[in-house]
């Protein structure tokens, strides 16, 4: 197992040095994908690029959550690298809990593991109610409980297995939807997800990139696709249920 950190990175100027500086002290490169940030935001990634272990990966375009963490992925595994831990750029998640994670790695390589959020009061109830009506829909999907969030953007995932599940689609969740997606379509796949409690917390910038209205229609859409898709994967789901 051969880990790296990729942090998918658009305009969070004022929090993605407390989060490097937290990731330091853990013996393992940082990948940076820069999702066509301002110049602004591009400016406070240079003294962090002084570190060696911190590298820049540059996307000229703004595409979306999804897309920096597909082509992080896929520079990741270019470089060797067999593993690779998400996290959100804007430091909302208790990156204490990043030892625990990468244990239940090493346990279940083949396997993505994944925070499921502990909120505290800084959270609305709007946005807790929301991400629940989205997990009865993925315990839906997967005919599983199995998935008790599939929000949360702080995971590790196995790379190979990963990037097959994204190829043996023509189109993939680019953007917030991408979370849920890849969840979803991998426990199709047989490819399962682990989950470990941790605290979320506002940002730290309190800068927030989810769209309301576009990130809304592509996740509704989402999940008329993936009922439709459970509906043609049932046998397969209801089978491995019984054998289990």
């Amino acid at each position: 197992m051969k880990l790296c950190i990729l942090i998918p990175y658009y305009n969070h100027p004022d929090a993605i040095g407390a989060v490097v500086n937290q990731l330091l002290p853990y013996d393992t490169n940082i990948l940076i994908v820069d999702d066509g940030s301002s110049a602004e935001s591009k400016k406070v990634l240079t003294p962090l690029l002084q570190e060696p272990r911190v590298l820049l990966v540059t996307r000229i375009l703004n595409g979306g959550k999804g897309a920096a963490v597909i082509t992080g992925m896929r520079e990741a595994l270019e470089l060797g690298y067999t593993h690779a831990l998400q996290v959100d750029a804007d430091g909302q998640h208790d990156l204490t809990k990043i030892p625990a994670l990468i244990k239940l790695s090493e346990q279940y390589p083949g396997s993505i593991i994944s925070g499921m959020p502990v909120y505290d009061e800084s959270v609305p109830t709007s946005r807790k109610l929301w991400r629940y009506a989205t997990h009865i829909l993925v315990w839906i999907h997967t005919l599983s409980l199995e998935i008790k969030d599939s929000m949360c953007g702080f995971r590790i995932y196995p790379l190979h297995q990963t990037l097959g599940v994204i190829d043996a689609r023509e189109q993939f969740g680019q953007r917030m939807d991408f979370d849920i997606e890849i969840l979803v379509r991998a426990h199709w796949a047989d490819l399962h997800t682990i989950q470990l409690p941790v605290g979320v917390s506002y940002p730290l910038d309190g800068v927030s990139h989810f769209q309301l209205f576009k990130d809304n229609f592509l996740i509704t859409n989402l999940h008329i696709r993936l009922f439709f898709g459970m509906l043609v994967n049932s046998p397969k789901l209801m089978l491995r249920r019984v054998l289990a």
